[in-house]
C-alpha cells in the first residue's frame, strides 16, 4: 500500500479547534471520544498525543489510535489531512452501486415515515425535504440519511450521510474520500445581498424553511475554504453562525478573518444564546427554544471586527506605553519598548522589524516578546519553538492545486521564535526579511515516501514581524544586519523587581489576571492595536525628511554598509510611532504623515541601542565587554608607568564576570562564541602572554569613558548600587578609576 505523508497532528487539532498543552514531545487534550473529562477540572486532561507519530491514546478510556482514524472520527478525509492528496481518481463504487441522480431519486422515494417524522421535528418540513430530494440508504453496512451533494455546475458529486438518530450521530459521505463543497453553491453564485453561514446541512435546511439564504461547507466548521471567500461580492450582509462550542466559535472567526481580509464590508457573528447549551446549534434554537429567527441577524449579531470608539484615544508618548508595558514586563525600558513596535510594524505594508534577543539563559529573552504578544490579536501571533525548515512550511503552508506548492501568507503576521530556528530555515527565510520581494518563490526538499528526497515549491507572500529568541551569542553576520539585536537587562534591580513581579502572579493568580484586565491603560492599548489593525494604513510618509537626515548623520559620522540598513530600521521605527498615533497625524486616504515628534522619539530610542547595533553585537556582548573586559585593563593599568600596557587574561575575566554579573561564565562560551565576535568586532586584540606561550592576553582597543565609568563605578565597588547611589559618585571617585 503506497504510504501518505499527512500534516503534522499539531496542526490538524489546531485545524478541528481542539485545545491542548504541550508538554515535552507530546500533546495533552481532553477526550475527544468519550465523556472521560466531564469532571475534569483546570488543566486536567486524559488524552495524549505524540507530537512526531501522531498517535494517540486516552489513560481513561483506552481509545487510541492515529491521524488517520482521528480524522475519520471527524468524518474527514485522507485528502484533508494528506501533505500531497492523492491524485483525483474515479471513485470507487461502494457496495457496488452506481451514484447518480437515478440513486439520489431511488433514496428519496425510500424515506420512510419515521425519518421524514424526524426530520419535520428538526424544522425541515415536507416541501424542503422534496425540494433538497433527502433520501434513505444503505451504506457500508448501514443505514443513512441521505442528503445529495452538488458541485458548483449544480450536478450531484455525492452523498453526505448522517447515521440512521436512533441509532448514532456519524456523519461521513458517500463516496468517502471526497472534497468538501458548499451546500447551497445556488445561492452563492447568484450574487446574493445577504447570505447566513451555518454549520451542517440540516441547519441549513432549517434556515431555507425560513425563508433565509444558507450555505455551509459539507466538511465542517474548520473546513471553510480561502477560495470560496472569492466568490462573496464586496457589498453582501454576510452572518456567520456556528455551533455553540469552541470548535463552533474558532471556526466561525476564522470565516470571518478570511472574508474581512478579502474586502467583504458586512460581516457579522450571531453567538446563539447560552440557552441552546454546550453544542446547540441552530436546529436547538429554532425548534427546542422556539427561537425568533430574525433574532438571528439582529439581536444576536455583532459586526466583525467589531467597531471600536476611536475618540477614546489620547495622544499616546513613548513614556505613557513604557508605563503601561512595565506593568507586567519590568525594567528593560528600552527593550519592550523597540519590542512593542516591532509587534506593531506587522500592520505596515513593508516596514516590519526584524529582533533578535541574544543573552545566556534563565535572562528572560523569551518573556518580554511573549508577553507583548499577549496584547495583539491571537490570530496574528505565531509562537514557534525549535522548528525543522520544511515543518514550519507544512504548519503555515497551504496547499495550491494550481501552483503545485504551498502558500505561506505571512502579511500582517507576528512570528516569535523561542529557540533559535534551523540554519536552513533561516536561510530560507533571508530575502523575506530583507524585505527583497513580496512574494518569494522557494524550492526546498524533503523526503518521499521510499526515503528518497523531493522538491517541493514553496511561495512564500508578505513580510511579517520577526523576532527570535537565543541564548546562542555568536550570530552569523548575514542574520545579524537583518536584525536589530537586543538582550533583556540582568542587573540586580531588575532581577529583583522580576521576582516580586512573579511571587506577586503565582501567589494569586486569579486576582492578578484580573487586575490586568481591569486595568484602564491596558485595555485601552489593546483596543488601540485592534483599531491599528482594522485602519488597514498603506502607507506611512515621513513629513521632514531633512530632519531624518541630519539626526542619522550626526557630527560627521563616518558611514559603513550596514548603515544602509540601520537607516531603514530608524525609519521603521519612525512609522511604528506614527502608527500607534495614527489618529492624530495627517491622513490621506490610507496614507498617513508621520511627523517631527515622530522623529525625535525614534532616535531617542535609537541612541540606547545603537552602539551595540554598530558593532554587529548583541548588548550582553557589548556590556560584558564595557563592564568586564574594559574595567579590567584599566584598573590593571591606572598606576602603570610603563610603556607596555598589561593585557587582560581569561581567568582575570571569569572572576571579574562572577563579580558584576554574579553568575558564572562557562570558559567554552568565553572562548567559542565571546572572544570571536569581541575580535571581529575590532573591540579586542589577542596576543600571546610571553611568559606562556600557552596562553592568551586579551587588549582592548577603546578607552572607558568619563560616563561609563561612573555607570560602572558601583560593580567596581562589589556590587550593583541604585540610580539614586550613581548621581551621589564624586568626580573624584571617577578621577581615580583613570589614575
Amino acid at each position: 500500500m503506497k504510504q501518505i505523508e499527512t500534516i503534522s497532528i499539531k496542526k490538524y487539532l489546531d485545524r478541528k479547534g481542539v485545545e491542548y498543552r504541550e508538554f515535552g514531545n507530546e500533546l495533552i487534550a481532553r477526550c475527544l471520544f468519550n465523556d472521560c473529562d466531564k469532571d475534569s477540572r483546570g488543566n486536567e486532561a486524559h488524552l495524549y498525543f505524540n507530537i512526531e507519530t501522531g498517535l494517540y491514546d486516552c489513560k481513561k478510556c483506552g481509545e487510541k489510535g492515529n491521524i488517520f482514524t482521528l480524522a475519520e472520527h471527524f468524518g474527514d478525509s485522507v485528502k484533508d489531512i494528506a501533505i500531497y492528496p492523492p491524485e483525483t481518481a474515479k471513485p470507487k463504487k461502494e457496495n457496488n452501486v452506481k451514484f447518480d441522480p437515478i440513486l439520489v431519486e431511488k433514496c428519496h422515494f425510500a424515506l420512510p415515515d419515521s425519518i421524514i417524522e424526524y426530520l419535520n421535528n428538526r424544522g425541515i418540513p415536507n416541501d424542503i425535504i422534496q425540494d433538497y430530494q433527502l433520501g434513505w440508504g444503505k451504506f457500508y453496512n448501514k443505514w443513512w440519511i441521505t442528503i445529495p451533494i452538488k458541485d458548483r455546475a449544480g450536478n450531484f458529486i455525492y452523498f453526505k450521510l448522517r447515521q440512521d438518530p436512533s441509532v448514532g450521530n456519524e456523519k461521513i459521505t458517500s463516496p468517502k474520500g471526497v472534497e468538501a463543497q458548499i451546500y447551497g453553491w445556488e445561492i452563492l453564485l447568484d450574487n446574493p445581498d445577504a447570505v447566513i453561514i451555518c454549520e451542517g446541512e440540516l441547519d441549513r435546511l432549517a434556515l431555507a424553511s425560513k425563508g433565509f439564504p444558507a450555505i455551509t461547507s459539507t466538511h465542517g466548521a474548520m473546513t471553510f475554504k480561502e477560495e470560496w471567500v472569492e466568490l462573496f461580492p464586496k457589498t453582501t450582509e454576510v452572518f456567520i453562525c456556528f455551533d455553540n462550542d469552541e470548535t463552533g466559535k474558532k471556526g466561525s472567526k476564522r470565516v470571518a478573518q478570511m472574508l474581512v481580509g478579502k474586502g467583504v464590508s458586512k460581516v457579522y457573528l450571531t453567538t446563539l444564546p447560552d440557552e441552546v447549551g454546550e453544542g446547540g446549534d441552530i436546529t436547538d434554537f429554532l425548534v427546542k427554544l422556539d427561537g425568533n429567527s430574525d433574532d438571528l441577524f439582529d439581536k444576536y449579531a455583532k459586526p466583525y471586527p467589531e467597531k471600536i470608539d476611536t475618540s477614546q484615544f489620547q495622544p499616546l508618548s513613548s513614556q505613557d506605553l513604557i508605563q503601561t508595558l512595565g506593568l507586567t514586563i519590568k525594567r528593560d525600558e528600552e527593550n519592550k519598548l523597540i519590542t512593542f513596535l516591532c509587534q506593531l510594524s506587522a500592520y505596515t505594508e513593508n516596514s516590519q522589524l526584524n529582533i533578535s534577543f541574544n543573552a545566556p539563559s534563565s535572562t528572560g529573552k523569551s518573556y518580554i516578546p511573549t508577553e507583548i504578544a499577549q496584547l495583539f490579536p491571537e490570530e496574528d501571533v505565531a509562537e514557534v519553538a525549535y522548528c525543522s525548515p520544511t515543518a514550519f512550511f507544512h504548519d503555515q503552508g497551504i496547499y495550491d492545486k494550481e501552483k503545485q506548492g504551498y502558500i505561506v501568507d505571512l502579511s500582517r503576521k507576528i512570528l516569535i521564535f523561542l529557540d533559535q530556528p534551523h540554519t536552513q530555515l533561516l536561510q530560507h527565510l533571508r530575502p523575506l526579511l530583507s524585505h527583497d520581494r513580496k512574494e518569494i518563490h522557494l524550492k526546498i526538499t524533503d523526503k518521499s515516501q521510499k526515503a528518497g528526497l523531493r522538491t517541493k515549491n514553496i511561495f512564500l507572500k508578505g513580510f511579517p514581524s520577526v523576532i527570535f529568541c537565543t541564548a546562542g551569542l555568536r550570530i552569523d553576520e548575514q542574520e545579524s544586519t537583518r536584525f536589530l539585536l537586543l538582550s533583556p537587562e540582568i542587573n540586580q534591580e531588575k532581577i529583583r523587581e522580576a521576582i516580586n513581579e512573579k511571587i506577586r502572579r503565582e501567589a494569586d493568580s486569579q486576582s492578578y489576571y484580573q487586575s490586568l484586565q481591569e486595568n484602564l491603560s491596558r485595555v485601552m492599548l489593546i483596543n488601540r492595536i485592534r483599531a491599528v489593525k482594522e485602519e488597514h494604513i498603506e502607507d506611512i510618509r515621513i513629513s521632514n525628511p531633512e530632519k531624518l537626515k541630519a539626526m542619522f548623520y550626526g557630527d560627521g559620522k563616518t558611514l559603513k554598509p550596514r548603515h544602509q540598513r540601520d537607516i531603514y530600521r530608524i525609519i521603521s521605527i519612525i512609522k511604528a510611532f506614527a502608527l500607534l498615533n495614527l489618529w492624530f497625524r495627517d491622513k490621506d486616504g490610507s496614507t498617513i504623515i508621520a511627523d517631527d515628534n515622530d522623529i525625535d522619539d525614534a532616535f531617542k530610542a535609537w541612541n540606547v541601542i545603537s552602539e551595540s547595533q554598530e558593532l554587529n553585537l548583541p548588548p550582553y556582548i557589548y556590556n560584558l565587554y564595557r563592564d568586564v573586559i574594559l574595567t579590567i585593563y584599566q584598573e590593571k593599568n591606572k598606576n602603570s608607568l610603563r610603556d607596555v600596557k598589561l593585557g587582560v587574561t581569561k581567568q582575570d575575566i571569569l572572576q571579574k564576570h562572577f563579580e558584576v554579573y554574579s553568575r558564572h561564565l562557562p570558559d567554552w562560551q568565553l572562548r567559542q562564541q565571546i572572544v570571536p565576535m569581541l575580535e571581529t568586532s575590532g573591540l579586542i586584540t589577542i596576543d600571546s602572554d610571553p611568559n606562556d606561550k600557552r596562553k592568551l592576553i586579551y587588549y582592548p582597543t577603546t578607552q572607558l569613558t568619563k560616563d561609563q565609568a561612573k555607570q560602572n563605578y558601583c560593580e567596581l565597588e562589589g556590587g550593583v548600587k541604585t540610580q539614586e547611589d550613581k548621581e551621589q559618585l564624586t568626580m573624584e571617585q571617577v578621577e581615580n578609576i583613570f589614575k
